[in-house]
């Protein structure tokens, strides 16, 4: 079953539960799915959608970051509940220590060497990774293999 076909039906379970958390946390995933795939003019792949879930979920740590500045507890556990459900929806990620050897491995196949090629080992690694940790975790993985050489 595909990814956006998942959330759809969890939507709707969510619906039949009246689990209004959930609902209304899926709701919203789907909605940027749809709003990317009007952006794009096409159907968004899976691993396109897993992004748009990571996107999602980097937006609510940030807000997390925010509410505890201000002893907002209510919004930190809103948050946090909206995290673990957009969680149950991507594959079970890399830990530090395998994306690490995945860049190192990438790294040394083409041979990258400075900062300049980042790109390169990027487009590979995200290609590798497929979904299993947020793109912004490996750029910064591989930022500092990289200047680390």
């Amino acid at each position: 079953m595909a990814l956006k076909e998942k959330l759809e039906a969890e939507l709707f379970n969510a619906l039949r539960n009246k689990n209004e958390t959930r609902k209304r946390t899926i709701r919203m995933a789907i909605s940027n799915i749809k709003l990317a795939e009007i952006e794009q003019k096409g159907v968004l792949d899976d691993s396109a959608i897993m992004a748009s879930l990571y996107k999602e979920i980097k937006i609510r740590n940030e807000t997390i970051e925010e509410a505890k500045k201000g002893n907002r507890d209510s919004i930190i556990q809103e948050n946090e509940a909206e995290i673990a459900i957009l969680k149950e929806f991507l594959p079970q990620g890399l830990h530090d220590l395998e994306l690490t050897n995945l860049a190192k491995k990438v790294i040394q196949e083409l041979n990258a060497s400075s900062i300049k090629d980042m790109g390169n080992v990027m487009k590979v690694m995200i290609e590798r990774a497929k979904g299993q940790a947020p793109n912004d975790a490996i750029s910064q993985v591989v930022k500092e293999l990289l200047q680390n050489k």
